[in-house]
């Protein structure tokens, strides 16, 4: 879950899930990684992330047990993503290997180190975590990635702006409250206008609602 601060600061609640190390669960976890980076504004990472997951889960299948109790917890470490798999069997260590071409296992870390910017492990008395970590385009874990429609948006509202709340302050940047209002009323106003030269403002809705999910699915 992703909470903004007044400031306009994005905060990225770490989260964790509880599973049974089993194929099956894969799916929903790949799911529920895909969802959070989404809200997290990390669409670029859901990829590589999910395949993380996919392996992780693998490597506690095939080398502690299927339906061990397993646990992935995902947070920042300042501009880097965190993967964590934690397992109870402090023995059974993760390593590199050089399969052959031919190998049909063994290439689990090996992906996970190709596709990550690093990895490690940790041992605990009763159980290991099994982390991983990749870099993002964020100065800061709060940070949140200016895309291109990102920042036409709040050039945008900036401007809407001017005539009101941000007159006296026209090189502030906005606040998240404040370009939330700013949207709505914006919004509004254009559907004002729509009506006016005789469209359906609902129609328009929908059809701005589609055009923004398929941007969504293209982007993930």
């Amino acid at each position: 879950m992703a909470i903004y601060t007044e400031n306009g600061c994005m905060r990225r609640k770490p989260w964790e899930v509880l599973f049974s190390a089993e194929p099956r669960e894969v799916a929903a976890l790949r799911r529920a990684m895909r969802l959070h980076l989404s809200l997290w504004g990390l669409p670029d990472l859901i990829d590589v992330a999910q395949i993380c997951v996919s392996e992780l889960v693998a490597n506690v299948i095939k080398h502690v047990g299927t339906e061990t109790p397993t646990a992935l917890a995902v947070s920042m470490n300042g501009a880097y993503l965190r993967i964590e798999m934690r397992d109870p069997d402090a023995r059974a260590l993760p390593t590199l290997l050089a399969p052959g071409a031919e190998a049909e296992s063994g290439r689990g870390m090996t992906i996970v180190e190709a596709v990550t910017d690093r990895w490690g492990v940790i041992l605990r008395a009763d159980s290991k975590v099994v982390w991983c970590e990749l870099a993002t385009n964020l100065r800061s874990q709060t940070d949140h990635v200016e895309g291109p429609q990102v920042a036409k948006a709040e050039a945008l509202l900036t401007v809407y702006c001017l005539g009101g709340t941000l007159k006296a302050y026209p090189h502030e940047r906005l606040s998240v409250a404040v370009a939330e209002a700013a949207a709505i009323d914006m919004i509004a106003d254009l559907l004002h206008w729509l009506r006016a030269h005789g469209r359906d403002p609902d129609e328009i809705l929908d059809r701005a609602q589609m055009h923004f999910e398929a941007e969504l699915e293209e982007a993930g």
